[in-house]
């Protein structure tokens, strides 16, 4: 029996299947007890028909490196699920619609009357120095007022067990994807375990998304809709590969889409130019249009802004949606809910300290060894300052950084990330994890039954970004206990 749970080591944290004596949680008896009739052959097997079917579907991210460029490597997966309860998970649920319902009126009102500012409760300050503040999008009324049509929110369990919301991914957020693949690899390596749990789906994902961006063009029954990519070179090309053919989109790069003298998007095809409706763009802002922002980029279409500014097209995310994309943005998000819908946050974020307040700032440089700091528009666990795990000598330097451009920084205390049992080499260990479910906001809103979860997979590691040694699991919602 080697996932035998005598073995498990204690993480001296929250351990979200494992309790405090060493045994299973009820919820993941059934798991266990199936997993602990395995001998480390069928482990290994197991584990190698994982990583044959990852390797057989093609699941790759691509990571940078300074001396070889970019590498496509295959996919870290982990074959124990991340197990939450059905109930615990509606009320996430319910706190991620609040959540994005008022992001999305905040980013409407900052592009209109900033009622928001006048009313005292957001810092005009914040605005003007906001990297993702775009003027370009002033005035603009996108179809049914939303802007953030897909969000990525990544949640932490701490201490307590309770889910926090770690940040917000409003521009072009990633991972989705992975979710579904990693269903697909669990039903294929274990399936037998899906007779034991009552296990929420997930693979309604791309139909969903697609009748959210299909409800940004309410006059067309079948609207033309298409995901459009940097190319073959980006991080996440296969994501947006995934998703087009899932849809039954087309997937297009800035150079197969042409604006009309009418204001009109087309799409260039062996036939003719097709007009197109809705563009579900992985493309930052300031790449979109060389007209509009970026004039040397090559990966827009030029009159991409002028056409969504007629009405001509849906863009999603709508440029602009990034300004509610900031760390520090981040800090107001329960005054914003209290603000635009007149309620109590249902899901807390992680306390934080602004170091755009001289107060707080100073709290922070007294305390840079106690902390995390994080720039305001840094993705991917870059750019931030671990001050626990940090040596003096970066610590002095991350403090210049500070007190050079304060408003570009926010601080939170070191959270004891919640741990589930991961399988390394043949034995199950406690290993930090997090969760990016996907809310889809259009006519009407969509939270994915659970997300991505990612996996530190180095012992004593926080960082679960995949480019930073991370790995996943797939994350079942259940009802009930198991069987």
């Amino acid at each position: 029996m080697s996932l035998a749970l005598q073995d498990y080591p204690n993480p001296a944290c929250f351990d979200e299947l494992i309790d405090d004596d060493g045994a299973a949680r009820p919820h993941a008896r059934a798991l266990f007890d199936h997993l602990d009739s395995f001998s480390e052959t069928d482990i290994q097997e197991r584990k190698a028909a994982a990583e044959a079917e990852i390797l057989s579907m093609g699941i790759t991210f691509t990571v940078y490196c300074e001396n070889e460029g970019s590498i496509d490597r295959a996919w870290p997966f982990d074959i124990i699920p991340r197990l939450i309860r059905a109930a615990e998970w509606r009320t996430v649920e319910r706190g991620l619609k609040q959540r994005t319902r008022a992001l999305n009126l905040f980013i409407d009102d900052v592009y209109h009357g900033q009622n928001i500012v006048r009313d005292g409760v957001f810092p005009l300050e914040l605005l003007a120095d906001s990297k993702n503040f775009r003027p370009e999008c002033v005035g603009i009324d996108p179809p049914l007022g939303v802007w953030a049509h897909i969000c990525g929110t990544d949640l932490v369990k701490d201490r307590d067990g309770r889910f926090y919301v770690l940040e917000d991914n409003l521009r072009v957020p990633s991972g989705v994807s992975y979710m579904l693949e990693n269903r697909l690899v669990m039903k294929r390596v274990l399936p037998e375990l899906f007779e034991s749990y009552a296990i929420a789906p997930v693979d309604d994902y791309p139909s969903q998304l697609r009748h959210c961006l299909a409800s940004l063009a309410p006059e067309k029954d079948n609207p033309q809709i298409v995901v459009l990519t940097p190319g073959v070179y980006n991080s996440a090309y296969f994501e947006h590969a995934y998703l087009a053919q899932q849809m039954g989109a087309e997937l297009v790069e800035g150079r197969d889409l042409v604006v009309g003298d009418d204001d009109c998007v087309y799409m260039r095809t062996i036939e003719g130019l097709h007009r197109v409706d809705v563009v579900y763009r992985r493309i930052d802002d300031l790449f979109l249009d060389p007209e509009a922002f970026k004039p040397e980029s090559v990966l827009g279409v030029p009159g991409l802004m002028r056409a969504w500014k007629q009405g001509k097209i849906a863009l999603a995310n709508a440029p602009g949606a990034g300004v509610a994309d900031d760390k520090v943005v981040y800090t107001y998000v329960p005054d914003i809910i209290r603000y635009y819908l007149n309620e109590e946050p249902i899901l807390p974020n992680v306390p934080s300290y602004r170091c755009v307040d001289p107060d707080e700032c100073q709290y922070v440089l007294d305390h840079l060894d106690q902390l995390v700091v994080k720039p305001a528009n840094e993705s991917g666990g870059y750019g931030m300052l671990i001050g626990p795990k940090a040596s003096p000598d970066q610590r002095a330097e991350f403090a210049e950084r500070i007190r050079r451009d304060p408003r570009n920084y926010m601080a939170q205390p070191m959270l004891t990330l919640s741990t589930a049992p991961t399988l390394v080499d043949h034995r199950a260990e406690p290993r930090h994890l997090d969760l990016r479910p996907f809310i889809l906001s259009g006519r009407d809103t969509y939270v994915t039954n659970g997300g991505l979860t990612r996996v530190a997979l180095k012992k004593g590691s926080t960082v679960v970004n995949s480019s930073q040694g991370g790995g996943s699991k797939d994350t079942w919602i259940i009802d009930g206990e198991g069987a």
